[in-house]
């Protein structure tokens, strides 16, 4: 069991929870922002004071604002007295969008691109924007700010570095069980960081047993939610310890998952993927070797096979 013990946080004033608190006035921004310009704007998780001066000076500067909703957005911008136009840019229509912004900032707009809480990017929209921005050599630009798997990281009590996120599992189980199983599979071949996801809460319990059937039961994890905001929660322990918890407690709220890496002797000597591939492929086909490994390190027989084939590929062992 983890000694790092799990805590829900109440901030004794809760009016700053879902706002800054105080009346912002900074009708002449001192921002400047180059003509033809994207900018990448992170804005807060859940408590609207995590917002920085220079991120409201900047959308105050821009000419319009990218968002994934208006109505979250408009919420932000009141807050803060910005009037600055908003314009919907979200995964269905991103692609379509391009050319027409692209055509703007070629004559001069200044942009500003925010998403509905966090960094943008980050499990969120803009990616394809940026991209085609920077390959016609325009202006990109970002500001930094919350993020909740860097902040969920911090207060997991998990080794920080290095860590590895992967935004939103598959919803489906057996996708989910493929991706932890590549991830399974790299641990045996060397890597040795925290992997880190979000998570809706009514997957959360399915995802934490897919954990365990992968990682097993006695991993060290935690569970961020409602990071920032009136019910912050970070649970720490094994992922049994997790699953048992909201079993009895039903998850709410915003969720960022932790796994912690695994120890030397979980990875080490005959649990060794890559040695145990080798010696099989001694006296099997790769095709024979593959599922027998497969079984035995309880990874899937895709990964497996297709680690198998690099293995195989390289040719024999020399003294």
């Amino acid at each position: 069991m983890s000694d790092l013990p799990s805590y829900t946080h109440t901030p004794d004033n809760d009016s700053t929870l879902e706002s800054p608190g105080h009346a912002y006035d900074n009708s002449d921004s001192s921002a400047t922002l180059p003509a033809g310009s994207l900018t990448l704007v992170a804005t807060p998780i859940g408590n609207l004071g995590d917002m920085s001066v220079r991120a409201i000076e900047t959308l105050k500067a821009a000419d319009v604002i990218l968002c994934e909703d208006t109505r979250v957005t408009a919420k932000l911008l009141k807050a803060y007295n910005v009037s600055t136009p908003t314009q919907i840019l979200h995964d269905h229509n991103e692609e379509d969008r391009i050319p027409g912004l692209l055509s703007r900032l070629a004559s001069g707009a200044r942009m500003a691109l925010v998403s509905d809480a966090g960094t943008p990017l980050v499990s969120d929209p803009g990616f394809r924007l940026v991209r085609a921005a920077l390959a016609q050599k325009m202006n990109v630009g970002a500001l930094p700010g919350a993020n909740a798997a860097t902040l969920a990281l911090t207060l997991s009590g998990l080794p920080p570095h290095p860590y590895l996120f992967s935004g939103f599992a598959a919803p489906r189980s057996s996708a989910r069980r493929t991706q932890f199983g590549v991830l399974r599979a790299a641990e045996q071949a060397g890597l040795s960081a925290t992997l880190i996801w979000y998570e809706a809460p009514h997957r959360l319990l399915d995802m934490i047993e897919d954990l365990i059937v992968v990682f097993g039961s006695e991993r060290q994890g935690a569970v961020a939610r409602e990071l920032t905001k009136r019910f912050e929660e970070v649970r720490r322990g094994t992922l049994r310890e997790l699953q048992e918890h909201f079993l009895q407690t039903a998850p709410r709220g915003e969720i960022t998952i932790l796994v912690g890496p695994a120890d030397e002797a979980e990875n080490g000597g005959e649990a060794d993927l890559d040695a145990r591939l080798r010696k099989a492929l001694q006296s099997h086909s790769v095709k024979d070797a593959a599922t027998l490994v497969a079984g035995a390190v309880n990874l899937p027989r895709r990964v497996v096979y297709a680690r198998a084939l690099e293995i195989g590929s390289e040719g024999p062992e020399r003294d």
